[in-house]
């Protein structure tokens, strides 16, 4: 994936994140909602909660909303109840897409995804069907120029596992979910603050998709990322942002 446009698709993708800014609290909220469900209400016992707690804080959440949050998940309230549901399929030119969803209503959530695949260009596929191409990684991000020795220093001694230099001169910083918060601080400690920071789906293998495919591709992935259920969305391609 160390391919020419690597950081013009990263600046691509951030500002199409920043564009849907309205629709972030809701994700952030049920993240933090299922996270306190499944691991406590305790962010120093539950890494994922800590995690979801911090995004909602840089997203300008008020404190009030974030305990809110937890304490329906705890049963300090009713609330509603979300299960996560991962869906998997393929877009433009056989590229790969997961979708990462929460839901209270699995039947209404599968239905949308299926018609948003089947009415952009992609195929909904079965449970596996694309996953393997993908690995769980801590995923950060550095602009060109920034000390590629240094970087590698420091990363490596906090529990990276690889620091990846692409063609354009941009870095990526690779480590295991469970080291994410370790890496993170010591790259801030030391004045390497990433453009990009999170836990996702990383795949093995890009897929490069121009012209009319890229737009169809753009098209596909924006419509999945709007759905009411979808959390996050992960893919293979490469698109040209040109």
């Amino acid at each position: 994936m160390a391919g020419h446009s690597k950081w013009a698709n990263i600046q691509h993708r951030k500002g199409r994140q920043d564009e849907k800014r309205g629709k972030i609290w809701t994700r952030l909220t049920r993240e933090i909602i299922v996270s306190a469900r499944q691991g406590g209400g305790d962010i120093a016992m539950n890494p994922r909660l800590r995690l979801a707690i911090d995004k909602a804080k840089a997203a300008n959440m008020p404190a009030d909303n974030i305990k809110r949050n937890v304490d329906k998940a705890t049963g300090n309230l009713d609330g509603v109840t979300y299960e996560e549901i991962r869906y998997e399929g393929y877009g433009i030119g056989g590229a790969a897409v997961i979708v990462d969803c929460m839901t209270d209503n699995r039947v209404r959530t599968v239905a949308e995804v299926r018609h948003a695949f089947s009415k952009y260009g992609g195929n909904l596929g079965t449970e596996g069907s694309v996953a393997f191409q993908f690995k769980h990684v801590g995923q950060f991000f550095h602009a060109p120029g920034v000390g590629e020795d240094r970087l590698m220093e420091v990363a490596l001694e906090a529990g990276a596992d690889d620091v990846v230099t692409h063609e354009d001169g941009s870095f990526e910083v690779l480590c295991a979910p469970a080291v994410f918060e370790a890496v993170q601080q010591a790259l801030d400690a030391a004045g390497l603050k990433p453009e990009m920071a999170e836990v996702t789906m990383r795949a093995d293998n890009a897929i490069a998709l121009t012209g009319d495919d890229a737009q169809r591709m753009q098209k596909l992935l924006d419509v999945l990322e709007d759905l009411d259920d979808t959390q996050a969305v992960f893919h293979n391609a490469e698109i040209d942002a040109a």
